[in-house]
């Protein structure tokens, strides 16, 4: 993030949008996006939690995979059961490497002759010849340039997005489906990386500023920054990359073991299979689990942990204070002999060893709608 200049930046198609509604504008991936509004990174969370927030992702990639063979095609670079998804559902994968480590994460939208690959902003660059190599004469990548991504994510999200396009209101969670959003063709997930119920939406650049100006139109709906965005899915207990997961951590290490079926277990047919597959049987050396810090002063990635009056054991991975929560919160990787809910902590924040606790996460409870 602090390697980005500004002669580097890329835009985004909401660039303006942003500004217009009082963006703080801050690097991140390699693109101008906003952290901030005018109303506060507390106040976007909450806003989130308890009405209706409009993200702007259009710098994470977007591409479709074509073929009758696709899902053959990307289960050469997943552990992900893609073959067994019903046409208009989605799942939760990462690519992985040959020593079991994560290249990334990403979901996979299966669409029959086709799938719909969402990626990170930071990692598309390795992820898309990755999967294009892999799919070198099994299937064709297409790697959408023309369409921007907005996300609708909190409790009141169904109610304004159907308000537009009805069929969207029974929608089941990782489903897809294609919508006529003021009269414009959309693709449409219901999914987020919040916790809470909302869309994801392809559309095309050209509409994009009048969709997300009607979106927030509504009393209910208020424009969320990055910095909401990651208190947000910390309180979920959910990943991102860079900081939870990275080359050297495995799936199971993360605690993401539910993405690999019983088919593909059975296969091993995926890269790093060898050590994923012995960390399912025997465990693995570490996890990540959540921390509740006491007081008031958040541990951020980077900070050791201790048992207390004793050596590392750890690393904070993601930190900070949980709107929803009223307190810091934190998640990192522990050894797996101390990885017990409840174990008592110390982490070296700043010059202080400030006591901790193990907890279970997700720290704010999912709510995502299961149709």
């Amino acid at each position: 993030m602090g390697q980005d200049t500004d002669q580097q930046l890329k835009t985004v198609p909401l660039a303006d949008f942003h500004r217009r509604k009082g963006a703080k504008m801050v690097p991140f991936a390699g693109y101008e996006m906003p952290v901030q509004y005018t109303a506060g990174i507390i106040d976007e969370h909450k806003h989130t939690r308890e009405k209706a927030g409009l993200f702007d992702v259009s710098h994470m990639g977007q591409a479709w995979l074509h073929g009758a063979d696709a899902a053959k095609a990307i289960e050469k670079l997943i552990p992900g059961d893609v073959q067994a998804l019903k046409p208009g559902t989605g799942r939760y994968s990462m690519i992985t490497n040959d020593t079991g480590g994560i290249v990334d994460d990403l979901i996979v939208t299966n669409w029959g002759d086709k799938l719909f690959i969402v990626v990170n902003a930071s990692r598309k660059h390795i992820d898309l010849p990755m999967i294009a190599e892999a799919a070198s004469g099994i299937a064709e990548l297409e790697i959408v340039e023309d369409r921007a991504l907005i996300a609708l994510q909190g409790p009141k999200a169904s109610e304004v997005l159907s308000g537009m396009a009805p069929d969207v209101a029974t929608m089941a969670f990782m489903s897809a489906a294609w919508a006529e959003i003021g009269g414009v063709s959309c693709h449409v997930t219901r999914s987020g990386y919040t916790g809470e119920d909302g869309y994801e939406i392809s559309i095309p650049v050209g509409d994009v500023e009048a969709i997300t100006e009607a979106l927030c139109g509504h009393s209910a709906v208020m424009p969320i920054g990055l910095g909401a965005r990651d208190t947000l899915r910390l309180e979920a207990g959910l990943c991102l990359y860079g900081n939870d997961l990275d080359e050297d951590t495995s799936p199971i290490e993360a605690g993401l073991a539910w993405t690999i079926s019983k088919r593909r277990r059975e296969a091993g047919d995926f890269p790093g299979a060898k050590r994923i597959l012995s960390e399912l049987a025997d465990g693995p050396k570490r996890k990540r689990v959540g921390i509740r810090p006491e007081g008031r002063a958040p541990a951020r990635d980077g900070t050791a942990i201790h048992l207390p009056g004793g050596d590392a054991i750890g690393t904070i991975t993601s930190g900070g204070f949980g709107p929803s929560v009223g307190a810091p919160i934190a998640m990192g990787y522990v050894e797996t002999a101390s990885a017990a809910a409840d174990t008592r902590l110390e982490l070296a924040v700043r010059k202080n060893m400030v006591p901790a606790s193990i907890v279970k996460m997700p720290f704010q409870p999912h709510r995502y709608f299961k149709g």
